[in-house]
């Protein structure tokens, strides 16, 4: 049986979060040079962006705007691939198993199985 590159979970954990970082890093740094930040505040700043609460204030300078701009479509956007990426798997084989149930279904209503009642006649 073939076995995907990425089968482990943890191989998908350490990229996603490797991903994360990465995209996190260039916009702290991003950030802080361009508007003039510190470290920590450009970093919480890029947090507020990438988890889509909103910036905590509006950045000053035309290119700090495109720039933020940029990195809210980019940030959302990897942060929700990773989740994908790490989760996909365990989604995959839990709507693997609705379709068989449901296909289970099915054949028992084509077949014309009798319905199931309950036991108690009086309700």
């Amino acid at each position: 049986m073939f076995k995907h590159p990425f089968h482990s979970i943890y191989k998908r954990a350490l990229l996603s979060f490797l991903s994360i970082s990465l995209i996190m890093t260039i916009g702290t740094v991003g950030v802080h040079y361009i508007e003039k930040m510190s470290y920590l505040d450009a970093f919480y700043f890029m947090s507020m962006i990438a988890t889509a609460q909103g910036p905590i204030y509006t950045p000053i300078t035309a290119l700090g705007k495109i720039f933020v701009a940029l990195m809210a479509f980019v940030s959302v956007g990897v942060g929700v691939a990773a989740l994908g990426f790490l989760l996909g798997p365990f989604f995959g084989q839990l709507w693997r198993i609705g379709v068989i149930k449901l296909e289970e279904e099915w054949h028992l209503i084509k077949k014309g199985a009798p319905d199931h009642k309950p036991k108690n006649d009086n309700l």
